[in-house]
């Protein structure tokens, strides 16, 4: 059976071995007749006066160490329960201090990790229980208009054929809460892989609103252009750039008051790139909003949403995630009641 010792019984054991040693040492000398009795009485007692000395400096020297190690200790054990706010003092010897610093590093590397952990989780909650809510309400929509349809309750034509427009809105908005789902979900798995080219930004936003004519027209929405003659190319992927840009716009279409105008503006950011910018004449975002606007899921103040229908809150976070791949930048400048501006950076010409 193993002894267990404590570190100071140890060093003590050492120390105590050593003197050992010099008393038999001392002793065998004086037996071989080395040594006369006084000088080997005079060995013994400055020996055994050594020792104590040497028990004494012991203690005050091991002291605090075995203290600093029993500091460890006790944050190992806090680190150990998932507690990882531990800080061991950086005292003692330099390996110490090294060790402390490194056992510091990791409590701290731990506890982002875990952090990001946690946010993941309560980020994976949320998203189950906003995706379930988003599934639900027009699912029940649809089923309840298509039980009147097939019980034969309405019989007026009018009436028919808007309950028909409701269920094909419905289905819209699910096969779009789908799409932004799976485009998220390509972007976070990194399966939408990038593959920027020149681009020039009018054959971009030309696109972009040709693809919202109909969107823009319903409302009597007018979109200003602003951008310099002969601006340039940019060096991005076309296709989810266009979804950016639309994205922006889409959102931009939704807060809008009807028969408003929309501003898009291009212009120099830096050396290396450009900012490009949707405005629009709606209620604007409250400031508590502005900081989480990008977050998924995330909606501000419902009543911004009655005039152009409540979105699912994914189109702004896919915005984000498209643009920070390339590298560039994504805010908004807004204030209540008059309007905002939803502005995004992209590269102007190829990295190296």
């Amino acid at each position: 059976m193993r002894l267990k010792l404590s570190l100071r019984a140890y060093l003590l054991l050492l120390n105590g071995l050593s003197i050992a040693m010099i008393l038999v040492s001392v002793s065998i000398i004086y037996r071989y007749m080395l040594l006369s009795l006084n000088e080997y009485l005079l060995i013994m007692c400055i020996t055994i006066g050594a020792a104590i000395v040497s028990l004494l400096v012991h203690a005050l020297l091991t002291r605090p160490l075995v203290r600093w190690i029993r500091v460890l200790d006790s944050e190992t054990r806090r680190v150990a329960s998932g507690d990882f706010n531990s800080d061991v003092p950086r005292i003692g010897p330099q390996e110490f201090q090294r060790l402390a610093a490194q056992f510091n590093q990791m409590s701290s590397t731990l506890r982002e990790l875990f952090d990001r952990l946690r946010a993941s989780e309560e980020a994976r909650s949320e998203l189950i229980a906003n995706v379930s809510h988003d599934l639900r309400t027009p699912m029940a929509s649809i089923q309840s208009f298509v039980e009147a349809l097939q019980d034969h309750v309405i019989q007026d034509p009018e009436t028919f054929d808007r309950y028909l427009h409701t269920i094909r809105l419905e289905t819209l908005r699910l096969s779009g809460l789908i799409d932004d789902l799976f485009q998220l979900s390509r972007l976070d798995a990194g399966a939408a892989e990038l593959k920027p080219q020149a681009a020039a930004v009018d054959s971009l936003i030309v696109e972009v609103l040709q693809s919202h004519y109909l969107q823009l027209t319903a409302k009597q929405l007018e979109v200003d252009v602003r951008m310099p003659d002969r601006f340039g190319a940019v060096w991005v992927d076309a296709f989810e750039m266009k979804r950016a840009l639309g994205n922006l716009l889409q959102n931009a279409i939704r807060f809008s008051p009807a028969a408003s105008v929309i501003v898009f503006e291009a212009r120099e950011y830096d050396s290396d790139c450009i900012e490009l910018s949707f405005t629009d004449q709606g209620p604007g975002i409250a400031e508590k909003d502005r900081d989480r606007i990008f977050e998924r899921f995330y909606r501000a103040d419902p009543s911004r949403g009655r005039e152009g229908g409540e979105g699912a809150g994914l189109g702004l976070a896919i915005v984000q995630s498209i643009v920070q791949r390339h590298g560039g930048e994504v805010g908004v400048q807004s204030r209540e009641g008059s309007g905002s501006r939803f502005w995004i950076t992209v590269p102007r010409k190829k990295p190296f």
